[in-house]
This record gives structure tokens, sequence and C-alpha cells, in this order.
């Protein structure tokens, strides 16, 4: 098939940070790219309705995750699937269910720990509130307070002088409680101010999904503007790659339907129905293949052509640290996305995988590097493995290599955004 290859240029790291300061919670996130997938003509179904085989871009929203998808004219019952799958979700410090505490004057915010998150990164940080709300009706509403509302004060070094020699040491049930406020704490003070924030009635809200996030916003660093500092880049800098690809990408002249799976719940296991690990992408492909007038027999003939990109975040050469690294792999930032492989099947590449993936990069006229995880550190996973063994899809673990994954601002190249996009993009049109 020769099409034209859609290209991205350095605009796409510039949209990258508008997407990730729009987006401080799953639920913005999975907003943002619906909205980008609208613009290039996607409409929403719900799960609810019926399907029909009708052709075009279609998504799904279900709380923290977006599955999208472009049916092309001439799409048959066993037409396979290409998918790009990525999450949404990052390590945090989400809301309690009782959040009003606090002690000797102070009014805090009770706070559990969300994923892995480097936790010395969340302290002396200006942080915000975002997420979701649930109302009384049963309806939702997102609140993204993007201004300084929350700390976590460090202790001063006056006050632990072993800090220099023993490290910090953090407590998570009592060092990373945030601040907000002079006074007594009052139930309900925090569901109160965000109704006020909202216009709301007081008592209208009734069940929430909350959680902190960094009010810095993303932006360029380095002598040549060659770096992107950032919140959030692991994974939202896929989905937004991932997104893109696909708006650009949808076109009747395919002979496979192209797909785009943001999930949820990666950071704690995939386990969730909006996880990886859930039936949230079978059942929709399934509906997809069955809406065409497909049997189980096509279901299975559409599954065993399918080929998934799982992208995600990984791990670039640290200057400071090049030792816990595997000494003849060492990703470097702007070099390319990373090829992740792990015989362990951590992730879940194979040598097949990596000639699909090599292809695709060929025709983007990307460069890619290879990651392996140092023989003697634990190796990380993602969504990739579930993925593959969930739905018995050929699965590939590719992603950007990155610096201070987990912190509360990570760091990127500034062009491998642009070449994510462009390898995404060359793999979902070929």
């Amino acid at each position: 098939m020769n099409r034209p290859h859609a290209r991205f240029d350095r605009g796409q790291t510039d949209d990258l940070m508008a997407f990730l300061a729009a987006s401080p919670s799953p639920y913005h996130a999975v907003a943002n790219a619906a909205a980008r997938l609208e613009k290039a003509g996607f409409e929403e179904v719900a799960e609810t309705d019926s399907w029909d085989a009708s052709t075009g871009g279609k998504y799904v929203l279900r709380g923290g995750a977006l599955i999208a998808w472009y049916v092309p004219e001439g799409a048959v019952s066993h037409t396979p699937f290409k998918i790009v799958g990525a999450h949404t979700d990052s390590p945090n410090l989400r809301v309690k269910p009782i959040p009003d505490s606090g002690s000797h004057g102070w009014r805090q915010v009770a706070v559990e720990i969300y994923g892995g998150p480097l936790l010395n990164s969340w302290l002396d940080r200006d942080l915000g509130l975002s997420g979701r709300l649930t109302l009384r009706d049963g309806t939702t509403r997102l609140v993204n307070v993007d201004r300084p509302l929350l700390r976590v004060p460090q202790l001063a070094i006056h006050l632990d002088r072993s800090v220099h020699t023993d490290g910090l040491k953090l407590d998570k049930q009592r060092h990373l409680q945030p601040v907000w406020g002079l006074g007594d704490a009052h139930e309900g003070d925090l569901v109160r101010f965000l109704e006020q924030e909202l216009g709301l009635a007081a008592g209208e809200v009734t069940g929430w999904d909350l959680m902190t996030h960094s009010v810095e916003p993303p932006s360029y660093l380095g002598r040549d503007n060659e770096f992107v500092a950032g919140p959030r880049m692991d994974n939202l800098l896929s989905v937004h790659a991932g997104a893109a690809a696909l708006a650009a990408t949808a076109s009747d002249a395919l002979d496979f339907i192209p797909v785009l799976a943001a999930f949820d719940h990666e950071e704690n296991g995939s386990q969730s129905d909006t996880g990886a690990d859930g039936p949230l992408l079978g059942g929709i492909l399934e509906r997809s293949v069955f809406a065409r007038g497909g049997s189980y027999e096509d279901r299975a003939r559409a599954f065993a052509g399918t080929v998934c990109l799982s992208s995600d975040t990984g791990h670039a050469v640290h200057p400071n640290y090049a030792e816990r690294h595997d000494p003849t792999h060492h990703p470097r930032i702007n070099g390319g996305p990373i090829l992740k492989v792990n015989v362990n099947n951590r992730y879940a590449t194979d040598g097949s995988g990596r000639a699909v993936f090599a292809a695709a990069c060929e025709r983007a006229g990307v460069s890619f590097q290879s990651f392996v995880s140092n023989n003697a550190m634990p190796c990380g996973t993602t969504i990739g493995p579930i993925t593959a063994a969930r739905h018995g899809i050929k699965t590939v673990d590719i992603g950007v290599a990155i610096l201070s994954m987990h912190s509360a601002r990570e760091m990127c190249g500034a062009e491998d955004p642009v070449l994510l996009t462009n390898a995404l993009a060359s793999f979902l049109e070929s």
C-alpha cells in the first residue's frame, strides 16, 4: 500500500506539553484525547447502546480509559486490528475517603500513595487538586484546581541532622500528608470547597476520585531547549502520541482496523474494569467483529492477525548512575524510540515483534534503540505481557527513554515525542 506517510514535527512536542498541562488526572487525559479524536471526525459510542456495522472513527470512554478505533470502508468481519496500547495513570498522592484531617493548628488533606512514586519529589512542591466528582444524580464532573493549594513541607535540616549520613527516610503514613490551611479540621471541608469551586450546591457531591498534581507547567530545558521537563510523561506521552497517530492515519484505504487502547491503573497492576487486565479491550474488539456480522470463528481469525505496540516510557542512561544500566544497552535522550526486551516476559517483545517495529521505524525514517535491564536489577513491566496473555495477540513493547521516571516531574528529549508519533503512525498506516 503506497499512501503518503503522516509526518509530525516539533509542533507535536508543543502540543504534548499543552496536553500534559491540561491532563492532571486520567479522567482529564481521556477527555482531552477524545477531544482531539472528535476534531478528526471520531464519534463517541455508548457501551449500553446496540452497535451497528457503520464505518468511520469511534471511541468508548469508561472512567480513566479510552478505546478508539477506525473501521474503514470494506472492512469484513474477520479484518484484523492494529493496536497502540498505553496507560493514563501516573504515581501520585490520592485523597482518602475521609479527607479532612490535621493537628497542632494545621488543616491537612489525608492522602494515600498511588503506585510507586518517588516520594521525595512530592516534597516542598506546590500542588493542585484534580479528578472526578460524582453527584447525587449519578452524573460526574471533572474538577481541576490548578493553582497552589496544598504542600507537603519537608522537615528542616536543623531538625534532622542525620539526613546527610543516613539518607532521607519518609514514612508513607506520617510524612506525606499535605497541609492546606490553618485551624481545626472539620468533616466535609474539602468537598464543600470543591462544590464551591464548581458552583455546585452544598451536599450535591456524594463521591470523589481525587489526586494531587504539581502545578508547575511543562517547559523546555537545556542550552538549546533539547529537553522537556514536565509531569506525567509516564505515560501520557504515549497516550498523546497514540491519539495523534490514530487521528492522522484513519483512512478507508486501510486493510485493518487501527485502534488506540489507553488504560487506567497500570501503575498498580492493571486489575480493574478499566485496566489492561480487565475485559474492556477484548469486549470492544469482539463487539466490533460481531457488529459486522462476524462469528466466533471470525473473531478468532481477526485476533490471530492482530498486532499491538504497547507504548510506555523506559529508562534513558543516567549520566550519574550509568552502572545501573546494562553495559551494552544505553538508550539516549533524543535517540529515537526504544524497543524493550526481557526474556522473562516482563516485556512481550520477541524476534518477530522486533521485525514489526523495525519495519515501521524504517518506513518512518526513524532510528530506534534497544533496551534491556541490567541482570542485577529487577525489571519493571507494562501492559504488554498482560495484553498478549489475555487476548492471545502478538504484542511488542516500545516507548520513549526518559529520566526521573515516577517523579512528580520527569524529563524527556524534545525530539523523542515526534519520533515516537511518526513511528506509531507508520505502524498504523502500513
